[in-house]
């Protein structure tokens, strides 16, 4: 259906142009602005529905723009009679019409909106840059036999970095939604490089309103085709190495043209040449400084979830078997004690079946803070073990004082007032002094130990199952409640 209205269109703009002949192409001019403006429709139907959003609606801006250019274009015909002529303002709108387009191929996934700003900075002088260069060849072309390939020449360059960038992007493109968005992009740049290059280089002295006006109605009408129809895009499968490259190089591509289109005006606009310099210079500084912050605060955010629970917030395993292991370590050259706790939830299969998940998760939650906030001293560490299971290591402490906060422990959790019910724990303590007798593991044991002795005696109690020294110096094991 889709393909029988753009049929239509091109019949209905064919039969203007046959039965409406006139030397200002008043008829085809309605058509060629129209064209672009439902190609825009299409692509802000397209981003209200996309998690592209921002790529169509910056496309739909393009082409606003380019349909402007048209208007003008049209507006100045009607009142010189002729249609060969392009005043200065549709040059701006069709120059300024790459600008929303190659920020959006430059652009990266989710930057902040200040690095975005940049971009845009960037991406308008490269706009008002390549303006002033391809207005200086418009102004001579009555003095100058070349001017006017020379301006064909930056319209074709204009319009195959945007094609070829867009097929870059859509190769590499990682999520079916920026892909099937590139795709169309790729698709309508280069259908309208082609148009472009015919128009301009093999029609160029026919004026709006002849037969060659069907074919620039061609890549608007395909672009509105491709957003409308929301079709998945063919997936490439490319290595994650050159993935990665197109990735990190497309942010490069804005200083980069910034500093080639400057290097052109040079010349005849120093100042707005060195402008293009400075912002391209600083620009890029800038915009690489904020992405290294930006990396640096994802770095920091994985290290702290590679060493923190998900659900409680206190430590994982691996951290706490780093730390198990660095404080054994420090007791045992220093000589000081060193004790563990293994808590357990009890009862928590039949706590979690009878209310729920969402309540089991509210519940270690609870617990998990509640022995954070007792277990108070900056040296103790409390680190989620596996499943309703806690541990909390206690370095530096006297036997005495380990035991009381074991206790504490136990009391705290018991006083909690969930709206399930009240909730108890078994806490199995291990102790070492001097650690230097038995491994860190012997401590996990001894914990692990006492945890199942104070389970085995009706859970909701604190057991000690302790590796000390005799009189003598030999070791031995001892079990307390």
């Amino acid at each position: 259906m889709l393909v029988v209205l753009a049929l239509m269109f091109l019949i209905c703009h064919g039969v203007v142009v046959a039965f409406w002949p006139g030397a200002a192409g008043e008829g085809s001019f309605v058509f060629l602005t129209v064209a672009p403006l439902l190609a825009a429709a299409a692509c802000l139907w397209r981003g209200q529905r996309d998690r592209a959003a921002l790529g169509w609606r910056a496309t739909a801006v393009a082409l606003l723009l380019w349909a402007g250019g048209m208007a003008f274009n049209m507006a100045d015909a009607l009142g010189a009679g002729r249609a060969d002529i392009t005043p200065r303002a549709s040059l701006l709108l069709y120059v300024l019409y790459g600008v929303p387009l190659v920020f959006i191929l430059a652009r990266a996934r989710r930057e902040r909106w200040t690095i975005s700003l940049i971009d845009g900075v960037m991406a308008a002088l490269l706009g008002v840059l390549f303006f002033v260069h391809t207005q200086s060849f418009a102004d001579r072309i009555d003095i100058d036999d070349q001017a006017m390939a020379h301006m064909q020449r930056m319209f074709d360059i204009q319009n195959l970095c945007i094609a070829g960038f867009a097929v870059v992007r859509w190769v590499a493109g990682d999520a079916p939604e920026r892909r099937s968005f590139y795709r169309a992009l790729a698709l309508y740049a280069l259908s309208y490089l082609l148009v472009a290059f015919y128009i301009n280089h093999y029609t160029a002295e026919q004026s709006f309103g002849a037969y060659n006006d069907l074919l620039i109605d061609l890549p608007f009408l395909l672009l509105a085709l491709l957003a409308l129809r929301q079709a998945p895009a063919p997936g490439f499968v490319l290595h994650p190495r050159l993935l990665r490259l197109v990735q990190a190089g497309g942010p490069i591509i804005l200083p980069l043209l910034l500093l080639v289109v400057g290097t052109l005006v040079v010349d005849h606009a120093r100042p707005l040449a060195l402008t293009g310099f400075v912002v391209a210079t600083l620009g890029f500084s800038l915009r690489s400084t904020l992405l290294q912050l930006d990396l640096l605060e994802r770095q920091a955010g994985l290290d702290q979830m590679a060493r923190q629970d998900g659900l409680t917030g206190v430590a994982n395993r691996r951290q706490f078997d780093t730390l198990l292991l660095a404080e054994w370590n420090r007791a045992r050259r220093s000589g000081s004690e060193l004790a563990l706790l293994l808590v357990d939830i009890d009862h928590f299969k039949a706590f979690n079946d009878q209310h729920g998940h969402p309540a089991g998760d509210r519940c270690l939650q609870a617990v998990a803070a509640v022995l954070q906030a007792t277990a108070g001293r900056a040296a103790d560490s409390v680190a989620r073990y596996g499943g309703e299971e806690f541990a909390v290591i206690v370095p530096g402490s006297p036997l005495s004082g380990v035991l009381a906060l074991a206790e504490r422990l136990r009391e705290a959790v018991e006083a909690l007032p969930l709206p399930e019910g009240r909730v108890s724990i078994s806490v199995g303590v291990g102790y070492l002094h001097p650690p230097a007798l038995a491994t860190a593991e012997q401590l996990l044991a001894d914990a692990d130990a006492g945890l199942y002795a104070a389970k085995r005696a009706g859970r909701n109690q604190v057991i000690l199952h302790a590796h000390v020294l005799d009189d003598d110096g030999g070791a031995h094991d001892t079990l307390d409640c």
